[in-house]
């Protein structure tokens, strides 16, 4: 299990994360989960990734825009389904992550994200 944890803060953002790297599992990202598939705890990194989508969706979700050293570099609140999310140049991949984790983690631009598993943070 894949857990993303900001450190700046010292909070876990998500505790069960799926990670999408091939194009498919990119493109797919969250099509087709419903509400309770993806609540507190869950997660999803997409990488590589400039800019995410809610296309199809059928929730709000946050999304929080990575550089290669895993600085936040932009945050996206209540992504609603339906929108087109920011692209982000600076980005390397984007966490996604359900609707309100952003403000109650008080994750900012600039903080830090380390992912972990089996007990090990990188």
């Amino acid at each position: 299990m894949t857990s993303a944890i900001n450190r700046t803060r010292g909070i876990t953002l998500a505790t069960n994360m799926t990670i999408a790297v091939t194009f498919f599992t990119r493109l797919r990202g969250l099509l087709g989960r419903r509400p309770e598939e993806f609540s507190t705890g869950e997660g999803l990194w997409i990488f590589p990734s400039k800019g995410v989508h809610a296309l199809g969706m059928r929730f709000a979700i946050d999304a929080v825009y990575l550089d290669r050293n895993y600085r936040v570099v932009h945050c996206e609140c209540g992504l609603r389904p339906g929108r087109l999310g920011a692209v982000c140049k600076r980005a390397a991949g984007v966490l996604e992550l359900p609707a309100g984790t952003v403000v109650s983690s008080q994750t900012q631009v600039g903080d830090l994200v380390v992912f972990g598993g089996a007990g090990e943070l990188r």
